[in-house]
């Protein structure tokens, strides 16, 4: 291949990988979107804030049980077919949760959102590093985790102040509608994708003993949870500094997200340069310092924003490396142990909310002290990843 071949492929293939980060950017939108809309959609519902926010746990325990079922079962399915069709189960549940008049139908309307994320996740983790050479799959991962970043930056600040402006319902239609456009798209751009690999149910199973992966996951789990149950209660968490204002917290998501597309782009980079370790270690630490500080500036709105600033850089920082270890630890098996990322994942998406709502009677600042132990330990557990040097005998499909 001639280097304006190579070139072109590249171009291709980043493209394509955009796309694919453009679906994740709905489905991050939809499940942080809620965060800043809570106490309107408990309103307009007639339901509590924790309520609706266990929801929330609803939505990730079945991704997270289903994402492995699906890429069991689909295993041979083009990963154009499972992301297209998920995305428009995604564009569907969205729909439903946005005319939803009860807590249940809303509730329901998630479940079908959470049965599309299961199909598209995994497959969307899984597509990136498989098109790009092996030195760019830092790159890559940046690149789709970028989406998810991009829905902290942009989808969830823009759906809490359409909230404010005018209603939470209107935020979830236009989200709707963004994620039925994407669907077609996904599905006829992304054909080309490969497949890979398909392991056995018992490979998929056997990765996990490797304790250096179930380190790598159990991180995972835990810096996620770390970072909902701050973030999922955002406006509790900074309604001393806010007043209640829809638009102040919007200000500071905005914050947060712009901070992380900054921390994506670097978290990619650091970690194509100087690996996964350092990269997020370093970044780790910084969310956990940031979480801490959180409680100790409550009262003040320009310390919270600088603050959530810090909070964004690292957190999005955090997201590469750790997948990138994932596909350091055993390249060949990299499809598999990404698709159990999305299931450590969201089975930290839904703890978050139960902790959250049983702490918050007690205080929402003794959250952010709660996500910083959470991220402190996450830090500690990564380190612990590559004191184990021992490998597992090879995997089989």
């Amino acid at each position: 291949m001639t280097l304006i071949e190579r070139s072109y492929s590249l171009r291709g293939a980043y493209l394509r990988i955009a796309l694919i980060s453009a679906a994740l950017f709905v489905v991050g939108t939809n499940a942080f979107v809620i965060a800043g809309v809570l106490p309107q959609i408990a309103t307009g519902l007639g339901a509590s804030t924790s309520s609706v926010s266990y929801s929330i746990s609803w939505y990730a325990i079945i991704v997270a049980v289903l994402a492995p079922v699906v890429s069991v079962l689909c295993a041979r399915t083009s990963r154009a077919a499972l992301m297209g069709a998920g995305m428009g189960l995604i564009a569907g549940g969205i729909a439903l949760s946005a005319i939803a008049g009860d807590l249940t139908l809303f509730t329901a309307g998630r479940v079908v959102a959470a049965l599309g994320g299961a199909a598209l996740v995994p497959a969307a983790m899984a597509a990136a590093p498989t098109l790009v050479p092996a030195e760019q799959r830092g790159r890559a991962l940046g690149v789709v985790g970028f989406g998810f970043i991009l829905a902290t930056a942009v989808g969830s600040p823009l759906g809490t102040a359409l909230a404010a402006l005018g209603s939470w319902r209107l935020a979830l239609g236009i989200l709707a509608a963004l994620a039925a456009v994407l669907a077609l798209a996904v599905l006829v751009l992304t054909r080309d994708v490969p497949t890979g690999v398909v392991p056995g149910i018992a490979a998929r199973f056997a990765v996990l003993r490797d304790v250096r992966i179930g380190l790598a996951l159990m991180t995972t789990l835990l810096f996620t949870a770390a970072f909902n149950m701050v973030y999922i209660f955002s406006s509790a968490v900074t309604e001393s500094v806010t007043g209640g204002s829809g638009t102040s917290l919007a200000t500071l998501l905005l914050v947060f997200g712009v901070a992380g597309v900054v921390g994506n782009w670097l978290g990619g980079s650091l970690t194509d340069r100087f690996g996964a370790r350092p990269t997020a270690l370093a970044a780790l630490a910084g969310v956990t310092v940031s979480l801490a500080a959180l409680y100790a500036v409550e009262g003040s709105y320009v310390g919270t924003a600088v603050l959530f600033g810090v909070w964004g850089l690292a957190t999005a920082a955090a997201l590469v490396p750790i997948q990138h270890r994932l596909v350091d630890v055993d390249p060949a098996v990299a499809g598999v142990s990404l698709s159990w990322y999305s299931t450590a994942m969201y089975i930290g998406i839904a703890l978050a909310p139960v902790v959250g709502a049983s702490v918050l009677p007690y205080g929402a600042a003794w959250l952010d002290l709660l996500g910083a132990a959470a991220a402190a330990a996450a830090l500690g557990v990564f380190a612990l990843g590559y004191v184990v040097r021992r490998r597992v005998a090879p995997v089989v499909a």
